[in-house]
């Protein structure tokens, strides 16, 4: 890897201290380049400080409620959960958070990369302008500032909302909380603040539940859900809401009226490219503000690329640090490298979870002809206290070739199964390779390998 150019000040200047634009500061200057990162808020961007880590810290927290009922069923004697206490809960949760930003902030330091601690915005297609008055120029920039949550215009929405960005801040526990969404973030707070012990109603305004999902699943879930206690009405938006003595008093658009602690909007999020002077500097951007890249994540403009949420491709953490390391490939190591952002699985942190790798029922059955195995059932675990929670398996499976083109998973631990299905997946494993694998017994995972007979031909 080449020094810096006598004419830049930097060889990288990258704009986003997320995952996708921290590994790629590191790496590129572990690689030996001069490298640069400014980053206006907190390290470690949505995922590490607003986003999925605080998020799963909550659903584990939510797991423990119901799982003392369920101990009482299985013959423990006291050990009832109890009221969840978000004040112990909160300052633990917020010096995890402290810690991981720490350790993002030591590692790119440790790598030789400068720091700043503002905002940048592109000047032009090599110079960067900070908040504090100073200007570089760098050979390459790098646009990783993820994105944003959007809030709908109703009335009231932005005095009395909140979005995911806040949940974590609260100073007092919601005991009466609206969800406003539909989509994965939505439907895992409600999960969450469920489990948690609020009264939680969450209002869609599409006909059903995680749209962009297997359709058989959505449905299977949004049962699940109403049934363990979420008020949840679909074609319904909010209307209005007021602040009043008692709480925040929301009304819909079907006339109904509710009071709620709080209003937490997850109703879809946005780049985040608003005043960074992209355009300015000629940089396309697409619907929503999404940052327009090509396969080797590079912009309009030569010297400029992006990675993660920002280009609103797939916006998952470890999609950001794949493109990242892609990018550091390809401009740095001379190596040109496109993001491989075939079969990527990903999991929904409802309860029971849902995990995902593949093509959906609908949209297989699009591209060609296929085979649908689906098992749903009740686990040992929950027959054997009376328990009505059941667990999804399904596999898309293709007519011509016989290559496994999707599978989900409904049900405990569903996160974690997904992780080694989706190696099967992405090495073209077949029907025949699922059903010469030996089951292990008693799980519910042997599900996946004992399904023989389609439920459905399309």
């Amino acid at each position: 890897m080449s020094g810096t150019a006598s004419k830049f000040d930097y060889d990288l200047f990258v704009i986003g201290g997320g995952s996708g634009g921290v590994r790629a500061g590191r790496v590129a200057a572990e690689g030996g380049a001069k490298v640069a990162l400014a980053e206006e808020f907190r390290m470690g961007g949505t995922c590490v400080i607003r986003g999925c880590v605080p998020k799963k810290l909550m659903v584990f927290a939510s797991h423990y409620g119901p799982a003392a009922e369920d101990a009482a069923k299985y013959g423990w004697r006291g050990n009832a959960a109890g009221e969840f206490d978000w004040g112990q809960f909160q300052p633990m949760l917020h010096a995890e958070l402290d810690r991981l930003e720490a350790i993002y902030q030591r590692n790119l330091g440790n790598s030789g990369a400068d720091i700043f601690n503002a905002r940048a915005v592109v000047k032009d297609a090599h110079t960067v302008a900070l908040s504090t008055g100073e200007s570089f120029t760098a050979k390459h920039i790098l646009v990783a500032t993820g994105g944003r949550p959007f809030l709908p215009d109703a009335p009231g929405a932005h005095e009395f909302g909140i979005t995911s960005n806040e949940i974590f801040n609260l100073e007092t526990f919601p005991k009466r909380i609206l969800i406003v969404g539909g989509g994965y973030i939505a439907t895992e707070f409600a999960c969450i603040f469920n489990g948690l012990g609020s009264h939680v109603a969450q209002w869609y305004r599409g006909a059903q539940i995680l749209r962009g999902f297997d359709g058989e699943v959505r449905g299977f879930l949004a049962e699940h859900i109403s049934a363990s206690g979420v008020d949840l009405h679909v074609g319904l938006e909010v209307e209005r809401m007021e602040r009043r003595e008692d709480g925040i008093w929301v009304k819909g658009t079907d006339g109904r009226e509710e009071m709620f602690d709080q209003v937490m909007f997850a109703t879809g999020r946005v780049p985040n490219t608003d005043g960074l002077g992209l355009e300015e500097a000629g940089v396309t951007l697409g619907r929503g503000g999404a940052v327009q890249v090509d396969a080797y994540s590079q912009t309009s403009v030569p010297s400029i690329y992006a990675v993660g949420d920002v280009t609103n491709r797939i916006t998952l953490t470890p999609v950001a640090i794949r493109e990242a390391m892609a990018f550091v490939e390809t401009v740095f190591n001379g190596n040109p490298t496109s993001p491989d952002h075939e079969n990527v699985a990903s999991a929904v942190f409802t309860q029971p979870e849902y995990g995902t790798v593949g093509m959906s029922e609908e949209d297989a059955r699009d591209a060609e002809k296929i085979d649908v195995y689906a098992a749903a059932f009740r686990p040992m675990q929950s027959s054997f206290i009376g328990s009505d929670e059941r667990v999804l398996f399904k596999l898309i499976v293709s007519q011509a070739t016989q290559k496994v083109l999707g599978v989900h998973i409904v049900g405990p631990g569903a996160g974690e199964m997904i992780q080694l299905a989706a190696v099967a997946v992405k090495m073209g494993a077949t029907k025949a390779d699922f059903d010469r694998t030996v089951a292990v017994h008693p799980t519910m995972s042997e599900e996946i390998v004992l399904m023989k007979t389609p439920v459905r031909k399309d």
